[in-house]
């Protein structure tokens, strides 16, 4: 009995001295994994930047698609005689050549 207490004493400090060794990195490193995860938060990588880019690209070419139909309408009003549509028209179409140069020309096919 005399030699069983000392062995459980031994293990069981080894046990502990491992569970404290690993705390004690864990509080060391922390800072370091706070800090990469705040500049991870911080910065945008550059597939992040693309999609929101093309979203934008996206959300712009709706919006003309949108004007486009509307310029459309008001045309064929403006054509049958409608005074206030052929403004409108004017205002529309002012708006579309304001929307284009933001969207890129697509690629040829030569």
């Amino acid at each position: 009995m005399r030699i069983a207490a000392p062995l459980v004493a031994l293990t069981a400090s080894l046990a502990l001295s491992g569970c404290l060794v690993r705390t004690a990195a864990n509080v060391v490193t922390a800072p370091v994994r706070v800090g990469s995860k705040a500049v991870d938060l911080a910065t945008t990588s550059q597939s992040e930047a693309d999609e929101k880019r093309g979203r934008e690209i996206r959300k712009r070419e709706e919006r003309l698609g949108k004007l486009e139909r509307r310029y459309q309408k008001q045309s064929d009003d403006c054509e049958d005689g409608d005074r206030g549509a052929c403004q409108d028209a004017r205002e529309t179409y002012a708006e579309m050549q304001e929307l284009l140069p933001t969207i890129p020309a697509e690629p040829s096919d030569d």
